[in-house]
């Protein structure tokens, strides 16, 4: 059960000393806190990791952020709230959650996730801020993780951002290249690490060009990253002058 492992039970308690939260179940906060890689290297210290209650978690945090920004944002239509929603729930929006209470210190990794920076990495802590929020719903309901939620959460919900500097990558890339007639097209060009620590790399290419490449632990990551790395690209080329026609080129005579 829960609270058999005193690392585990240990690591939980400060944690939620320190978010100022008593779980009547601790063992829920401890199992949020548990990573795939601590349980591979410790499977007879608790019954499972935290990938149940992240499966939980991201549905908890989408509708609270949704039902926060339909009405904190009463003049905005259904693209430019789903753009606001996915900049908060985002990986990188979750991550940066997570690292505002200092989720990080607090999970438990396997020695060699650890040692690769596991603790500062935007998919593994976004991940466990998902868990987070499950273990939370099913401790104090939804009144008590929706509350939670909003009071962290409060300067990305009441941001008034442009609209378009809250696109995803994918989304301004597709955007861009679509002015041409062109899509971008996503293709994983490597898949190495076992099962508890994947790691992708994907390419994006236009027109069959190969325009940005990124690596993350998901597929999801791994393509944001390619979208960032390509419209970096696209922006660094210079402007194309359009040709001229009818005269005779440089070299006739």
């Amino acid at each position: 059960m829960p609270g058999d492992d005193p690392l585990a039970s240990r690591s939980a308690a400060a944690f939620a000393a320190r978010l100022g939260i008593a779980f009547a179940d601790p063992g829920l906060l401890e199992r949020a806190l548990i990573h795939g890689s601590w349980l591979h290297e410790h499977p007879d210290a608790a019954p499972g990791h935290n990938e149940r209650l992240e499966f939980l978690g991201d549905s908890v945090i989408s509708l609270v952020v949704s039902e926060a920004l339909h009405a904190r944002h009463p003049a905005d239509d259904e693209g430019v709230l789903s753009a606001r929603r996915a900049s908060i729930v985002s990986a990188k929006g979750l991550a940066r959650l997570a690292r505002r209470i200092d989720l990080g210190d607090a999970i438990l990794l396997g020695e060699g996730e650890a040692q690769r920076g596991g603790r500062a990495r935007v998919a593994l802590l976004a991940s466990t801020f998902e868990a987070l929020a499950g273990a939370l719903f099913l401790d104090r309901g939804w009144a008590g993780a929706r509350d939670w939620l909003l009071e962290l959460a409060a300067p990305e919900l009441e941001a008034d951002a442009p609209a378009g500097t809250l696109k995803s990558p994918k989304s301004r890339l597709q955007e861009l290249t679509q002015r041409s007639g062109e899509r971008p097209a996503y293709r994983v060009a490597e898949l190495s690490g076992p099962d508890h620590a994947r790691e992708f790399v994907v390419e994006v290419a236009v027109a069959g060009e190969v325009i940005g490449t990124g690596t993350g632990s998901s597929l999801r990551i791994a393509e944001t990253a390619a979208a960032e790395a390509g419209l970096d690209a696209l922006e660094r080329r210079p402007a194309r002058r359009p040709e001229r026609g009818g005269g005779p080129g440089p070299d006739a005579g």
